[in-house]
């Protein structure tokens, strides 16, 4: 295959906690005033992404990688996973607050659902004042205590809470209860898995007057009761990746870039780019390509040269 990089048609998604700056905000082509998601590159089922540009355009992620497997996934993630994406990107619009929630392990996902786990990452884009994020347990709790702040609708009084900015990024370990505030855009990395354990959603309804599924019966089992560190601190080097996560299903850099670097890839892992703020250009084969914030490109395995230049700043992400 002759490799460059391949943007996909997004995959909008309605929330209840919904709104409009996925449209404002990152440019996305959304119809609805409680548009929450922007699904960038996925393969979940009948959520499978559709390529945008070039010579590709029209076929769909999982047809490329069955055509082209070790070109388009590398041949680490290719031995690993085998014609599996495993990996989903979002951009997240919180008009609201999100549900409190979680998301199993990969044994516990793999048994009850035939799915990986939900190990994820955020990287906050925007933030509103005082907008704030729920992230884990202030103090080692219990399946217990959980079930009793539960049904006395106390929750809240025992789950952390961040106040957020630009820049701020937590990393989410399977388990971890959490939930998005109101007033927050974020990107999201995470295992390509749509299990999601809804614990509490503040007794909301939709439209019909209906509240929406609880999953307390088997959260119990999947919740880690422990504290959590879930925020992490980083390095903003100028031209030069910047580790904030490193785990055995991605690793993610920061790139504040203000001129050029030059990239050079083996031929283990695609990588991906999500321009969180700013403009950059890519240059590949003597052809120029064009982001701007809120765009996401797949780079190909077999694309290992490559020149970035623009004023941006971009996570990077791989598996390594």
């Amino acid at each position: 295959m002759k490799a460059y990089p391949l943007q996909f048609e997004p995959i909008l998604k309605e929330r209840i906690w919904g709104g409009t700056k996925l449209k404002s905000y990152l440019n996305k082509p959304i119809v609805s005033e409680i548009t929450g998601e922007s699904w960038e590159i996925s393969t979940v089922a009948y959520d499978v992404s559709i390529v945008a540009n070039g010579a590709f355009k029209g076929k769909s992620l999982n047809d490329l990688i069955a055509a082209y497997p070790t070109e388009i996934l590398g041949t680490e993630v290719y031995s690993r996973f085998g014609k599996q994406f495993p990996l989903l990107f979002k951009y997240l619009d919180a008009r609201e607050d999100l549900s409190i929630q979680l998301h199993p392990n990969d044994e516990l996902a793999k048994k009850r659902h035939n799915s990986f786990g939900k190990t994820e990452m955020w990287y906050v884009m925007q933030a509103d004042a005082e907008a704030r994020l729920i992230v884990g347990f202030k103090e080692k709790s219990s399946p217990d205590e959980f079930l009793e702040k539960v049904n006395s609708k106390t929750l809240l009084d025992i789950l952390d809470t961040k106040k957020v900015q630009q820049g701020d990024v937590f990393f989410l370990d399977t388990g971890t209860i959490h939930a998005i505030g109101a007033g927050i855009v974020i990107a999201e990395i995470q295992q390509t898995s749509d299990v999601t354990y809804r614990i509490y959603d503040f007794d909301r309804v939709d439209a019909q007057g209906n509240q929406r599924e609880l999953h307390l019966d088997l959260a119990l089992e999947a919740i880690n009761y422990e504290t959590v560190e879930a925020q992490k601190y980083y390095s903003k080097n100028e031209n030069a990746a910047n580790e904030i996560v490193h785990c055995q299903y991605f690793t993610t850099n920061v790139i504040p870039l203000n001129g050029k670097i030059q990239v050079t890839k083996n031929q283990e892992s695609f990588t991906v780019y999500m321009c969180v703020d700013g403009n950059f250009q890519l240059l590949s084969n003597e052809e120029t390509f064009s982001y701007q914030k809120g765009d996401t490109v797949l780079i190909p395995a077999s694309l290992t040269d490559f020149q970035i230049t623009g004023s941006a700043s971009i996570l990077e992400i791989y598996i390594s």
